[in-house]
């Protein structure tokens, strides 16, 4: 197995997460501006909402938001590009002096093309830049930070009975092939973060297993984004659907920064924050808690 590399920072546009500086992980706020996404949809597709719903989030600690106008959840029907844009474009120019790192989650190019036009920090694509488009954007944009997830299938059919021989195996080569392709076209490897896509194409068992394996899975250098948030695993873990899945999804993500995740894509920021300040002060290296005071 390679050596799985620890990441010196991740490059965003006008943004920089030096790990070497500040190794506390960095919690991404979700804000989905959708009708059906699957844990908040239509809570915060009204533009006011969705403002305050952001500026709460930086208040309670997010470096980053992940602005999405389209649900991925399993069968959804696909949003035009059009509707898509409408939702998200207006809120990530409101947002440009929020003074956080702006991330859009879609996989598509127009999208993507309008957003680096205002000013967005990060690309957030499901799909792994794949299209010659979406690759040439990623290119000369010299400073964004991507995001390369591992998907399989597509949302439309992902869950229907996905399977792995090999599930980490096969995770860390489809994400080292879309590295090494990202790089062969000149992108910097500090701009890029991977995410092994928990609950895309993989059952409850093959997200428990990843999560226990996590620590294996090879970086080699990238940043490692982890986005275990209210996902159904969790609610089957607590044995009901409409449980509240919030203490669950904190642990499920204390246990990914354990195993090295470095940046945290939530929905529960503030006690996603305040659970990683308790964690990184028992892990920093040379900390004395002996002789530690904390007024």
């Amino acid at each position: 197995m390679a050596e799985l590399l620890k990441p010196a920072a991740w490059r965003c546009g006008r943004f920089y997460f030096d790990w070497q500086k500040n190794p506390a992980p960095v919690v991404m706020g979700i804000l989905n501006i959708t009708p059906n996404s699957f844990s908040d949809g239509g809570q915060f597709i009204d533009p006011h909402k969705a403002l305050d719903h952001a500026f709460q989030m930086i208040d309670d600690g997010a470096q980053i938001i992940d602005l999405g106008g389209e649900s991925t959840k399993p069968g959804v029907t696909p949003t035009s590009a059009q509707e898509e844009q409408d939702r998200v474009l207006p809120i990530l120019e409101k947002l440009q002096t929020a003074g956080v790192a702006l991330s859009i989650d879609t996989y598509k190019a127009q999208t993507m093309q309008f957003a680096l036009a205002i000013g967005v920090d990060i690309l957030n694509d499901i799909q792994g830049f794949q299209t010659h488009l979406k690759l040439s954007l990623a290119a000369s944009s010299k400073d964004v930070g991507l995001c390369v997830m591992h998907m399989q299938n597509q949302p439309q059919n992902m869950q229907i009975e996905p399977h792995y021989d090999d599930v980490i195996g096969e995770i860390n080569q489809f994400l080292r092939g879309k590295v090494t392709h990202l790089s062969d076209h000149g992108i910097a490897s500090e701009r890029i973060a991977i995410d092994p896509g928990f609950g895309f194409g993989k059952s409850s068992e093959h997200n428990l297993c990843l999560l226990h394996r996590l620590g294996q899975i090879d970086r080699s250098g990238n940043a490692l984004l982890v986005g275990l948030s209210r996902k159904k695993t969790l609610a089957k873990i607590l044995g009901s659907l409409t449980a509240d899945r919030t203490i669950a999804s904190v642990a499920a993500a204390l246990l990914a920064v354990e195993r090295g995740a470095n940046v945290l894509r939530v929905h529960d920021v503030k006690s996603t924050v305040e659970a990683v300040k308790v964690w990184t002060a028992m892990h920093l290296e040379g900390l004395d808690t002996t002789q530690t005071k904390i007024s």
